[in-house]
């Protein structure tokens, strides 16, 4: 008898049906699966052999193949377990196969009929809503996640007797309903971390909130003990919170990497992603033979913060470049082609030099001529022209650091950014890949950024003064229009100029001596 059970496989952070058809006929003692399956599938037999045993059933002495379609396509892991044994269990007629295959099964058999957790189960999810399946069964640990699709009948099971008595209508599933809205609300906000904590550094807090309003990136330059690391870990805190759309991409691709915990439904933070300095190319950009998604697709609609900026490896560094511009990462592979989106703030901070004392208000720097330069060009300048705010941070007074009034909390700046945001929204709503200031191209540069006379001397005197270069002048013109939006301003005034142009601390000729 032959039965067709239905699973499924994710490439990148989309999924593909799979047709998984069992066939029982002949004699013989024989087991064939086909389709392009790796050993992780293969396996499979030996795992459904004993489980099944185990709770009162068996695999039929019989020729058994198994056919996974479309046969072209790779099938990897061990979440086909349980859409095969449904299928085995259908065809010998051990259970009743009517309406088997109307929901998506899947899931990781133990030897004792128990299951294990997998991953991808949102992009499964969704893919089964979009042709027309009823339900979905899988393990009980990622219902939660599963069940945040409207419209698809989620049951969590925790052995497979539970399905084989689901389809003997033996026992009824209990569905998984999850309030998408009310769990998307609940943790907005809920962070630990806030500005309030932080004592002076005004201006720092200043380029943190302009960076936050116009999605920039951002690179904070000080000797060690300055708070760099600090500031930078409070920034989640005062940027606008997730819409319900990038709340979707972001718990896709985190479900895809394996990064859900089982009570985890929507993820409703910005992620933060701080990889060590010692990470390779592939896993900051995703790849491997399986193809996953890498830190910098994990900080998707959040940011990724590198720490010591000189210390990454050269090579991880100049693999950022196209990411950060496309704001998607292409992953290539001789039988397939993966895409995964890559929206993220990139928050860097450094030492000025390698002994970290350079332009100190206090102490010395100990460095070798011509070594804070050589420290400096360890950061390439195509990756620095992609760095929009660059901004100097000094220690804090020890006045200051015993001055225990209440600072201002993040809640407030907060407030301030979202406000800058919708402003850009309205500006932008015509574009469909454009959010904020930072995704400006140069078209939109011409038509959004238009300065006065004033204003255009201001510039020509800054970049002849300071020896601001070329690449400097975009930067300048996105970064003045984000204050002008937190001031509320139409225009772009010689102010919000002046302000632009001081945080472009590195584009100066004279900056390291």
């Amino acid at each position: 008898m032959l039965t067709k059970t239905y699973g499924s496989a994710v490439y990148g952070v989309d999924a593909h049906i799979i047709t998984v058809e069992s066939n029982i006929a002949g004699q013989g003692v024989n087991f064939y699966m086909v389709g392009l399956p790796d050993n992780a599938v293969k396996e499979s037999q030996l795992r459904i052999r004993a489980a099944l045993k185990n709770v009162g059933y068996k695999i039929p002495g019989k020729t058994i193949t198994i056919n996974m379609a479309p046969a072209d396509l790779r099938k990897e892991g061990s979440a086909y377990d349980l859409t095969i044994a449904a299928g085995i269990l259908a065809a010998s007629e051990q259970i009743k196969s009517e309406g088997i295959s109307d929901y998506i099964i899947m899931g990781e058999l133990s030897l004792d009929g128990g299951l294990q957790p997998i991953k991808g189960v949102l992009p499964i999810a969704i893919k089964a809503r979009e042709e027309g399946f009823k339900g979905f069964i899988l393990p009980k640990k990622n219902a939660r996640e599963a069940a945040i699709v409207d419209g698809l009948d989620v049951y969590g099971i925790e052995n497979i007797k539970e399905l084989i008595g689901f389809f003997d209508r033996k026992i009824e599933l209990e569905k998984t309903v999850v309030d998408t809205r009310a769990e998307f609300y609940k943790n907005q906000s809920d962070t630990d971390l806030d500005f309030c904590d932080v004592k002076g550094q005004e201006n720092i807090k200043r380029a943190l909130e302009i960076a936050a309003a116009g999605g920039h990136n951002l690179l904070l330059i000080g000797p060690p003990g300055a708070g760099k690391t600090m500031l930078a870990k409070r920034l989640p805190s005062i940027l606008p919170p997730l819409s319900l759309k990038e709340a979707l991409e972001t718990t896709k691709i985190h479900s895809v990497a394996g990064n859900l915990g089982s009570e985890t439904s929507l993820m409703t933070m910005r992620p933060f992603r701080s990889p060590h300095h010692t990470i390779s190319d592939a896993a900051l950009v995703g790849g491997g033979q399986i193809p996953q998604p890498g830190e910098i697709s994990m900080a998707h609609n959040g940011v990724l913060f590198l720490d010591e900026l000189p210390e990454f490896q050269r090579s991880v560094l100049e693999v950022m470049r196209q990411p950060l511009e496309d704001r998607v990462v292409t992953i290539s592979r001789a039988r397939m082609s993966v895409e995964y989106p890559s929206s993220f703030m990139l928050i860097s901070s450094m030492n000025p030099c390698p002994c970290g004392f350079y332009n100190h208000p206090e102490k010395d720097c100990v460095c070798a001529p011509g070594v804070v330069q050589k420290y400096l060009n360890k950061i390439s300048g195509p990756l620095l022209d992609r760095i929009d705010i660059h901004v100097e941070v000094t220690p804090v007074p020890i006045n200051e650091l015993a001055d225990f009034s209440p600072a201002e909390k993040s809640e407030d700046v907060r407030k301030r950014v979202i406000a800058a945001r919708e402003k850009q929204v309205e500006r932008f709503k015509e574009k469909a890949d454009v959010h904020c200031n930072a995704m400006m191209g140069t078209k939109l540069l011409k038509q959004v950024c238009k300065i006065d006379e004033a204003g255009k001397n201001m510039l020509k005197k800054a970049t002849d003064r300071l020896g601001l270069s070329a690449r400097a002048f975009d930067r300048i013109l996105k970064v003045s229009r984000t204050i002008a939006d937190l001031e509320g301003s139409e225009n772009i005034q010689s102010g919000h100029l002046a302000e632009a142009i001081q945080y472009r601390s590195l584009d100066r000729q004279n900056w390291a001596g």
